[in-house]
């Protein structure tokens, strides 16, 4: 079968789907991800919004920053500023050239989707929230330290700082790397749960005496998640925080179910 025919057999003509247990393996991994790409739009969406908050954000903290310079690896004011906290909608910011915060306290005020950024007293640090994995696939972690010793850092002043981020522009390729990120771990979660669909699946079909495996009911159980992938990536337009596990194991599961009644019986011995 062709992938047209599967896809339109996953939604409308859930006895096509029979057919693909006998589809090559390698057929179902290109669909698998496919849906993970589908499933890992919201992820990629919500973040795009929050860096574009951040931008906006970030314009109204500088104004609070007074002037500093960098010098033997130390941010240094003009005045003798403590510094301060200040909170945004998306934004926890720390000025610190006192050095009375450590990196630890700034990794603490991460709450929810908020961005936890700290200027220290000997170095920069940024805790990101960690949508879908993005975070942690782009750059090995969620918290990220840039000492003042090294550049772009070690030439900082509070001007050009104000000015970078005045002219600071989102790239319009970022939504795509933030896509390619995001596929990873929407894979492997799609992946984990439809293999433990296609072992309950694989369960019941037989006792329901159905001749199938276990390899023919995960092919099949993958072109099964269609509809409830769909489902998932809308509501989690809506609701981030929504487990779309469940919603996708149970509605493919029930999908399967359906397809299960148009494989062969496995015929008893007669007594």
């Amino acid at each position: 079968m062709t992938f047209r025919q599967l896809f339109k057999g996953s939604l409308f003509r859930f006895e096509d789907l029979s057919q693909a247990r006998s589809t090559p393996f390698w057929k179902s991994i290109i669909y698998l991800i496919g849906l993970s790409i589908l499933l890992a739009i919201p992820t990629v969406y919500q973040a795009f919004q929050v860096m574009t908050q951040i931008k906006a954000d970030s314009l109204k903290i500088v104004q609070k920053v007074p002037d500093f310079t960098i010098e033997d690896g130390q941010i240094k004011t003009d005045s003798n500023d403590q510094g301060f906290i200040y909170q945004t909608d998306s934004i926890i910011f720390t000025f610190d050239p006192a050095g009375k915060r450590s990196q630890k306290e700034v990794e603490k005020d991460l709450v929810g989707n908020y961005f936890s950024v700290g200027l220290l007293k000997s170095k920069a640090v940024v805790v990101l929230p960690d949508y879908g994995g993005i975070s942690s696939t782009m750059f090995g972690d969620n918290v990220l330290t840039f000492s003042y010793k090294q550049e772009p850092l070690k030439s900082l002043t509070g001007e050009k700082l104000k000015a970078g981020l005045k002219d600071l522009e989102i790239p319009a390729w970022t939504p795509l790397v933030m896509l390619i990120a995001g596929l990873y771990p929407a894979f492997i979660n799609l992946f984990v749960t439809l293999l433990i669909a296609g072992i309950a699946g694989t369960i019941v079909a037989k006792l329901r005496l159905r001749r199938i495996t276990f390899f023919e009911s995960f092919k099949t159980i993958v072109y099964c998640a269609t509809i409830p992938t769909i489902i998932a990536t809308l509501i989690s337009l809506f609701q981030p925080e929504f487990d779309v596990s469940l919603l996708i194991t149970f509605i493919s599961l029930f999908i399967f179910f359906r397809v299960t009644t148009f494989f062969p019986r496995i015929e008893l011995p007669m007594k």
